[in-house]
């Protein structure tokens, strides 16, 4: 503890590979100024309550590469403008409810390469401002109505790729307006939900899903006829379309296409 005190002017702060196994609250006292910590390529394994405390202009903080098995309640307590956190390359197999109530504006936010199970909805609920987010190489499954709702009307990039994902619920996208990027490949999904946030979507990728072409899928195959891009997703099934372009299947050929409402007049 104290280890930095008098370094009130500190603004970076670069402690990346290290060998770091414990962190002791009181360890940054007198940081105020800190603004970048570089934590990552360590071994520690958890966050004291009040760790972070002394940190109240804290923008970005690294911690991926450690062995941090949970995140628990208060463990940001006081890093009020956390902006960016990186999590990625952890133990993590749960976010605790409250472990990221003190740090609502994060709008980077890297949880890949983690063991988490479920989506931690409760968890991540309290985040108001996330544009992108990564979760990538979690067994996740499955992911649940209202997930993104906190945050939908700023986030624009997810990763969902390699989370054993088979199904996204219904209202998984709810509030979300304004999504760009999404990476969805390597799971095992056969649909999306009809209600689909394709209006600003720019890239999706979706190769390696066992996706099934009906009808409920005739959001992607509009969305993918107006791209000029050719994402590589095929059809899985039914059995007839089996290894067909979602693009160039005929498998929509009877589907209803709804018809795109025009935008209200003196938008720009």
């Amino acid at each position: 503890a104290g280890a930095f005190r008098g370094l009130k002017q500190l603004i970076y702060l670069y402690l990346s590979h290290n060998d770091i196994r414990v962190l002791r609250a009181g360890a940054f006292d007198d940081l105020t100024e800190l603004t970048y910590l570089y934590l990552d390529h360590n071994k520690v394994t958890e966050l004291p309550r009040g760790l972070l405390s002394p940190l109240v202009n804290l923008f970005i903080l690294q911690l991926n590469n450690n062995k941090l098995r949970e995140l628990r309640a208060g463990a940001f307590q006081g890093a009020k403008d956390l902006r960016w956190l990186y999590l990625s390359e952890n133990a993590l197999t749960s976010l605790q409810p409250g472990a990221l109530d003190d740090v609502e504006n994060l709008a980077k936010f890297h949880l890949d390469k983690n063991q988490l199970s479920s989506y931690p909805a409760a968890t991540l609920s309290k985040l108001r401002v996330v544009e992108e987010l990564k979760l990538s190489h979690n067994p996740l499954k499955s992911i649940p109505d209202d997930a993104f709702q906190s945050f939908g009307r700023y986030l624009e990039t997810l990763w969902l790729d390699n989370t054993n994902l088979e199904k996204l619920s219904d209202g998984a996208f709810l509030g979300v307006t304004t999504l760009k990027h999404v990476h969805l490949e390597n799971n095992r999904l056969s649909q999306l939900p009809s209600n689909f946030p394709f209006d600003n979507l720019e890239t999706l990728t979706l190769t390696n899903n066992p996706w099934k072409c009906t009808c409920q899928l005739r959001g992607l195959r509009r969305w993918l006829e107006a791209k000029t891009s050719r994402p590589d997703a095929t059809c899985a099934s039914p059995a007839k379309f089996k290894g067909q372009h979602i693009r160039d299947t005929d498998a929509f050929r009877g589907c209803k296409f709804p018809t795109k409402r025009s935008k209200k007049a003196g938008r720009h």
